[in-house]
Protein backbone atom coordinates (compact mmCIF):
# COMPACT_ATOMS: atom_id res chain seq x y z
CA UNK A 1 0.00 0.00 0.00
CA UNK A 2 1.13 3.24 -0.66
CA UNK A 3 1.98 5.80 1.84
CA UNK A 4 0.58 9.31 1.57
CA UNK A 5 3.61 12.02 1.78
CA UNK A 6 3.88 13.86 4.28
CA UNK A 7 4.54 17.72 3.14
CA UNK A 8 5.35 21.41 5.35
CA UNK A 9 3.15 24.30 4.31
CA UNK A 10 6.22 25.75 2.82
CA UNK A 11 6.57 22.92 0.51
CA UNK A 12 2.52 22.76 -0.45
CA UNK A 13 2.64 26.18 -1.25
CA UNK A 14 5.78 26.07 -3.40
CA UNK A 15 4.41 22.72 -5.23
CA UNK A 16 0.77 24.70 -6.01
CA UNK A 17 2.73 27.74 -6.95
CA UNK A 18 4.48 25.54 -9.31
CA UNK A 19 1.31 24.51 -10.80
CA UNK A 20 0.35 27.67 -10.86
CA UNK A 21 3.49 28.83 -13.20
CA UNK A 22 2.08 25.64 -15.54
CA UNK A 23 -1.46 26.61 -15.78
CA UNK A 24 -0.16 30.39 -16.88
CA UNK A 25 1.96 28.97 -19.61
CA UNK A 26 -1.25 26.82 -20.67
CA UNK A 27 -3.13 30.05 -20.44
CA UNK A 28 -0.60 31.89 -22.89
CA UNK A 29 -0.94 29.06 -25.29
CA UNK A 30 -4.72 29.98 -25.43
CA UNK A 31 -5.35 26.81 -23.56
CA UNK A 32 -7.76 26.95 -20.61
CA UNK A 33 -5.13 27.95 -18.08
CA UNK A 34 -5.06 24.21 -15.65
CA UNK A 35 -1.69 23.37 -14.51
CA UNK A 36 -0.35 20.16 -12.52
CA UNK A 37 2.91 19.13 -10.87
CA UNK A 38 3.46 15.26 -9.43
CA UNK A 39 5.78 15.46 -6.44
CA UNK A 40 8.10 12.58 -5.15
CA UNK A 41 10.56 12.53 -2.34
CA UNK A 42 10.33 16.45 -2.15
CA UNK A 43 10.97 16.67 -6.02
CA UNK A 44 8.61 17.64 -8.91
CA UNK A 45 9.32 14.90 -10.92
CA UNK A 46 6.34 15.98 -13.78
CA UNK A 47 4.77 19.53 -14.50
CA UNK A 48 2.31 20.27 -17.55
CA UNK A 49 -0.72 22.12 -17.97
CA UNK A 50 -3.29 22.12 -20.51
CA UNK A 51 -2.91 20.76 -23.85
CA UNK A 52 -6.14 19.69 -25.06
CA UNK A 53 -6.50 22.98 -27.98
CA UNK A 54 -2.93 21.99 -28.90
CA UNK A 55 -2.96 18.53 -29.33
CA UNK A 56 -6.70 18.43 -30.04
CA UNK A 57 -7.43 14.90 -27.96
CA UNK A 58 -9.94 14.60 -25.70
CA UNK A 59 -7.80 13.44 -23.05
CA UNK A 60 -5.01 16.33 -22.75
CA UNK A 61 -5.56 17.36 -19.58
CA UNK A 62 -3.44 18.60 -16.85
CA UNK A 63 -3.55 15.86 -14.57
CA UNK A 64 -3.25 13.20 -17.63
CA UNK A 65 -0.28 14.73 -19.19
CA UNK A 66 1.75 15.16 -15.61
CA UNK A 67 0.73 10.78 -14.59
CA UNK A 68 2.12 10.38 -17.84
CA UNK A 69 5.32 12.44 -17.50
CA UNK A 70 5.35 10.43 -14.24
CA UNK A 71 5.54 7.36 -15.33
CA UNK A 72 7.75 7.52 -17.52
CA UNK A 73 10.01 9.56 -15.48
CA UNK A 74 9.81 6.38 -12.68
CA UNK A 75 9.30 3.56 -15.52
CA UNK A 76 6.36 2.55 -13.87
CA UNK A 77 2.26 2.98 -14.21
CA UNK A 78 2.01 2.74 -10.18
CA UNK A 79 3.00 6.43 -8.88
CA UNK A 80 2.65 5.24 -4.65
CA UNK A 81 4.49 7.72 -2.81
CA UNK A 82 3.43 10.92 -4.66
CA UNK A 83 1.46 14.02 -4.20
CA UNK A 84 -0.26 15.17 -7.60
CA UNK A 85 -1.18 19.28 -6.98
CA UNK A 86 -3.65 20.67 -9.50
CA UNK A 87 -4.84 24.35 -10.11
CA UNK A 88 -8.65 22.80 -10.49
CA UNK A 89 -10.69 19.92 -8.51
CA UNK A 90 -9.92 16.52 -11.20
CA UNK A 91 -12.99 15.42 -13.62
CA UNK A 92 -14.21 12.04 -13.47
CA UNK A 93 -11.78 11.12 -15.98
CA UNK A 94 -8.55 12.45 -14.37
CA UNK A 95 -10.11 11.40 -11.16
CA UNK A 96 -10.00 7.88 -12.23
CA UNK A 97 -6.40 8.16 -14.07
CA UNK A 98 -5.50 9.30 -10.84
CA UNK A 99 -6.74 6.34 -8.84
CA UNK A 100 -5.51 4.04 -11.57
CA UNK A 101 -2.07 5.46 -11.11
CA UNK A 102 -2.39 4.50 -7.20
CA UNK A 103 -1.59 8.65 -6.52
CA UNK A 104 -2.16 8.87 -2.89
CA UNK A 105 -2.28 12.82 -2.45
CA UNK A 106 -4.53 15.17 -4.41
CA UNK A 107 -4.30 18.75 -3.47
CA UNK A 108 -6.28 21.04 -6.01
CA UNK A 109 -6.75 24.55 -5.84
CA UNK A 110 -10.46 25.70 -6.98
CA UNK A 111 -13.55 23.76 -6.73
CA UNK A 112 -15.41 23.04 -10.59
CA UNK A 113 -18.70 23.44 -10.12
CA UNK A 114 -19.94 22.15 -13.56
CA UNK A 115 -17.39 18.61 -13.74
CA UNK A 116 -15.49 18.18 -10.71
CA UNK A 117 -15.65 14.63 -8.98
CA UNK A 118 -13.70 15.01 -6.26
CA UNK A 119 -15.55 17.78 -3.89
CA UNK A 120 -18.12 19.39 -6.23
CA UNK A 121 -20.35 17.18 -8.35
CA UNK A 122 -19.09 13.40 -7.18
CA UNK A 123 -16.88 12.26 -4.48
CA UNK A 124 -15.25 9.44 -5.99
CA UNK A 125 -12.49 9.74 -3.65
CA UNK A 126 -14.67 8.77 -0.96
CA UNK A 127 -16.02 5.45 -2.49
CA UNK A 128 -14.77 2.76 -0.13
CA UNK A 129 -15.46 -0.06 -2.65
CA UNK A 130 -12.39 1.00 -4.73
CA UNK A 131 -9.44 -1.04 -4.51
CA UNK A 132 -6.95 2.53 -3.50
CA UNK A 133 -8.08 5.29 -1.38
CA UNK A 134 -6.92 8.79 -1.97
CA UNK A 135 -6.54 11.72 0.12
CA UNK A 136 -7.86 14.97 -0.75
CA UNK A 137 -6.74 18.62 0.25
CA UNK A 138 -8.87 21.27 -1.67
CA UNK A 139 -8.78 25.12 -1.78
CA UNK A 140 -4.98 25.09 -2.36
CA UNK A 141 -4.05 28.77 -3.78
CA UNK A 142 -8.08 28.27 -4.53
CA UNK A 143 -8.43 32.03 -4.95
CA UNK A 144 -5.28 32.31 -7.64
CA UNK A 145 -6.51 29.40 -9.08
CA UNK A 146 -10.12 30.34 -9.62
CA UNK A 147 -8.80 34.40 -10.53
CA UNK A 148 -6.86 32.54 -13.69
CA UNK A 149 -9.58 30.44 -14.92
CA UNK A 150 -12.02 34.03 -14.22
CA UNK A 151 -9.57 36.18 -16.48
CA UNK A 152 -9.42 33.62 -19.20
CA UNK A 153 -13.05 33.42 -19.99
CA UNK A 154 -13.48 37.16 -19.57
CA UNK A 155 -10.49 37.49 -22.17
CA UNK A 156 -12.47 34.62 -24.22
CA UNK A 157 -15.87 36.48 -23.86
CA UNK A 158 -14.57 39.91 -25.02
CA UNK A 159 -12.65 38.15 -28.13
CA UNK A 160 -16.00 36.28 -28.98
CA UNK A 161 -17.98 39.69 -28.57
CA UNK A 162 -15.26 41.64 -30.44
CA UNK A 163 -15.38 38.86 -33.60
CA UNK A 164 -19.38 38.82 -33.16
CA UNK A 165 -19.53 42.85 -33.84
CA UNK A 166 -17.05 42.90 -36.24
CA UNK A 167 -19.33 40.24 -38.21
CA UNK A 168 -21.58 42.15 -37.87
CA UNK A 169 -20.00 45.71 -38.91
CA UNK A 170 -18.65 43.74 -42.35
CA UNK A 171 -22.44 42.57 -43.17
CA UNK A 172 -23.65 46.22 -42.97
CA UNK A 173 -20.55 47.21 -45.40
CA UNK A 174 -21.35 44.38 -47.59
Amino acid sequence: MASVPTLSSTDIKTFMTAALEEAKKAGARGEVPIGAVIVKDGEIIASTGNRREEDQKTDAHAEMHAILAANEKLGSWRLEDTALFVTLEPCLMCAGAILNARIPLVYFGAQDKKAGAVTSLYSVFDDDRLNHQVKVIPGVLKDESAALLKDFFRGLRAKQKAKKRAAKENEHLS
